[in-house]
């Protein structure tokens, strides 16, 4: 697995084991950031990874030009995966990993962020509690990745949905 663009580009990622996880797709991230990048200018902002799996999206972000990118993972064995991956960029950025359950750190986190990407176990069930989770730290969109309805909440706005496949990226604004 590769970093799609900015400074990081072609950079290789050590992806976690498929039976665990289930990495975005290279054509999907390369589209989940230029449509981003069409909403806001990436410099000086802040990105969040509420499920990280390979960490590939936190590094995507960082590549592109966020200034700080936060990722959380629930997994042991994926968590050293990603520690490794990151290990390569954390010196010279402000990137952070954290060991836990995203339900339960993110409503602990003070810092605000631009943008959240929440991918969680499919069938999880848990979009709807991980809104609700980050809505004191979002500080601007929200992009979901999903392959069923997801209700969202009143008090956010779908800006752009797209569907790659079975999967559809909802982007969210507060």
């Amino acid at each position: 697995m590769n970093i799609t663009g900015g400074i990081y580009n072609r950079q290789k990622i050590k992806a976690p084991d498929e039976n665990i996880t289930r990495p975005t797709l290279s054509k999907v991230r390369m589209s989940v950031f230029n449509a981003l990048g069409a909403i806001i200018d990436f410099n000086g902002k802040s990105f969040l990874d509420m499920y990280s799996g390979s960490g590939i999206m936190g590094l995507e972000a960082l590549s592109r030009g966020f200034e700080s990118v936060v990722a959380v993972e629930h997994n042991k064995k994926v968590y050293s995966v990603i520690k490794a991956n990151f290990s390569k960029y954390e010196k010279s950025h402000d990137l952070k990993l954290i060991l836990g359950d995203s339900l339960k750190i993110c409503p602990k986190l003070t810092q605000k962020f631009d943008v959240i990407y929440i991918d969680p176990p499919y069938f999880a069930g848990i979009y709807e509690k991980s809104i609700e989770a980050i809505k004191d730290i979002c500080g601007g969109i929200i992009i979901l990745e999903h392959v069923t309805d997801v209700e969202i909440p009143d008090n956010f706005e779908i800006l752009k949905q797209k569907k790659y496949g079975d999967k559809i990226i909802t982007f969210l604004h507060k």
